[in-house]
């Protein structure tokens, strides 16, 4: 006969009938007086029959079952144990067997067997209901989840309402879901010291259901009895970044009071989405100011301040964070974060035509990661000190192993053509991307923009409208095309409604907002105009924002209001075409 290695269980029902006689209902609940069971493989049973000869033999032939992959016998011969010796270990062996032979039915057999036979055991309780979810039997997990939730001491029922939240999320009727939650929630939901927490999780599934207004009420009502509570403003967060404003008030209100970092850095990061820089740049220094050893959030606040053009306070924030990154514990992600912020660092002194910073930023990296994003910042340096041809070459002789790495060499290098400003060169070489890859959106998109640079507008205008043609959702494309006729003031309404299309599909973004306002000064919609760019402006501190937005005032009449946005730009971008272009034009020293 072959050796097979038996389970634990196995095992420790061998030694306890070793060990000991039979054990008479009366005595069930006593302490083994000589066995080597572990306290979580012994029979803690309320009756327990002899280990006579067959049914050991049945258990050996179970645990061989399942050693040879036969989990429908070993599961059968497992539960029958399990029922004869009243055993919870059995019932959680057979139960184990059937989830690793991925059999959901059986799993569930033997759950139901366990929980039946031992009603007041959470163990089965959770088996059983991650089980029937796991087969998306949800309407049936009502009870399950209720029992657990009635079990569940309240101090531990915030962090259970997590884990249920995560426990549904994969379910396929989402809306079904949130309504067998609400039922199991009933208890909690009209118990005071819990309501708040209950319908914070019940908004939560809400939203997975899509039912956005109820998740909203939901919410307001949570906020409305706990307006410190940290989940409840999480909820008010994933709202906001479901495009529904009014959830805001309630993490500001939320804020307001003795704020977790943690949730004002969540914000600050729904806020950068919505390109609300300045927003966002008002909370990260909240969060440094009271929690200075927030790493991630002085690394974020250096990229904000990047974004808005300043420098200086982008580089103490970089300066602020190295320290910070010696306390991570893992070398890897100490390395990926001295890369991050180096390589932020290394953009934002280019940015700021400080090279010898930018140099001392990129000689930090360590490794050899990303390496063609950091030549491309070497190249960067050397373009910016006038050695183009040195800083092409730099890129060109970047390793590279796939057409994916040699596409992205290429991109680098067009990039470094456009910033140099030698459009005819970069539009040569993107338009052989396009060729030869002329499915792609983004590339196509690009070599449109370049198009436009070297004064072929045909071409640039059939590349956006194949774009649109197969992307008919690539906001980018109706964007730019509007933007255009609406800067060259022709075939205006065909501009308004273009740009109309791509704001509907991407309502906040500042530069869309900012195209149609520059249309509607082309129209001569003068309040229009600057109602449109005032919203832009206000969303992104863009320097091509703040000169159209200066244009519109200096037409106005507000010329010391124009004049005071115009200089601020031309601190932060004295370089900018658009800028130099308008101030040229208007006849204007700032």
């Amino acid at each position: 006969m072959p050796y097979y290695r038996l389970g634990s269980v196995l095992a420790a029902l061998a030694l306890t009938a070793c060990a000991q006689p039979a054990v008479a209902p009366a005595d069930a609940d006593a302490a083994p007086s000589t066995s080597t069971a572990t306290k979580e493989d012994a029979l803690p049973e309320r009756s327990v029959q002899k280990l006579d000869g067959p049914l050991l033999y049945e258990l050996l032939v179970g645990e061989m079952s399942a050693a040879q992959g036969d989990a429908q016998t070993a599961v059968s011969l497992l539960l029958d144990a399990a029922r004869q010796t009243q055993s919870e270990a059995l019932y959680r062996r057979a139960t184990d067997i059937a989830l690793r032979a991925r059999s959901g039915p059986r799993a569930l057999q033997a759950a139901n067997a366990w929980q039946q036979d031992f009603p007041d055991s959470r163990d089965a309780n959770r088996y059983l209901l991650q089980i029937l979810l796991m087969l998306n039997r949800v309407s049936e997990s009502e009870q399950p989840l209720a029992r657990e939730l009635a079990a569940t001491p309240l101090a531990s029922k915030p962090a259970v309402y997590l884990g249920i939240a995560q426990l549904y999320r994969h379910v396929s009727d989402k809306k079904l879901a949130a309504a067998v939650v609400e039922q199991a929630l009933q208890a909690d939901l009209h118990e005071p010291a819990t309501r708040p927490n209950a319908l914070t999780l019940l908004g939560h599934l809400q939203l997975m259901a899509g039912q956005k207004a109820q998740a909203l009420d939901t919410a307001q009502q949570a906020h409305a009895l706990a307006p410190d509570n940290g989940a409840t403003a999480l909820l008010a967060l994933e709202l906001l970044e479901n495009q529904l404003p009014e959830a805001e008030a309630m993490v500001r209100g939320y804020l307001a009071r003795e704020a977790a970092p943690t949730i004002r850095l969540a914000y600050a990061r729904a806020l950068i989405d919505q390109q609300r820089l300045e927003d966002a740049r008002t909370e990260l220094e909240a969060v440094v100011a009271h929690a200075p050893d927030q790493g991630d959030a002085w690394y974020i606040l250096g990229a904000v301040y990047a974004q808005l053009g300043q420098w200086e306070q982008a580089e103490q924030a970089l300066q602020a964070y190295l320290p910070l990154i010696e306390r991570i514990p893992e070398a890897a992600q100490r390395r990926h974060a001295l890369q991050q912020a180096s390589t932020l660092g290394a953009r934002s002194a280019l940015q700021a035509n400080n090279l010898p910073r930018a140099e001392q930023w990129l000689q930090r990296v360590q490794g050899q990661n990303e390496l063609l994003s950091l030549q491309s910042l070497r190249a960067a340096v050397l373009a910016k000190q006038g050695k183009l041809a040195q800083a092409r070459a730099l890129i060109r002789a970047t390793p590279s192993g796939s057409p994916t790495e040699d596409r992205r060499k290429q991109q680098a290098e067009v990039q470094l053509l456009r910033d140099a400003k030698a459009y005819q060169e970069a539009f040569a070489l993107q338009s052989r991307l396009q060729q030869a890859h002329p499915e792609d959106p983004d590339i196509t998109y690009e070599t449109a923009l370049l198009a436009e640079r070297v004064g072929q507008l045909d071409t640039m205008e059939a590349l956006l409208r194949s774009v649109m043609a197969r992307h008919p959702d690539y906001h980018h494309a109706y964007n730019a095309l509007g933007y255009s006729l609406a800067d060259r003031g022709v075939r205006l309404d065909e501009a308004r409604a273009l740009i109309q299309t791509a704001l509907d599909q991407a309502p906040n973004d500042p530069f869309i907002t900012d195209s149609l306002g520059w249309v509607a000064f082309r129209q001569g919609n003068l309040q229009e105009a600057l109602t449109l760019l005032e919203k832009a402006y206000a969303l992104r501190d863009d320097v091509e924002i703040a000169t159209h937005l200066g244009e519109v005032l200096w037409v106005q009449g507000e010329r010391e209001r124009a004049l005071s946005l115009w200089r601020q730009a031309l601190q932060r971008d004295p370089d900018n075409e658009v800028l130099r272009a308008t101030l040229q034009r208007l006849q204007v020293q700032p």
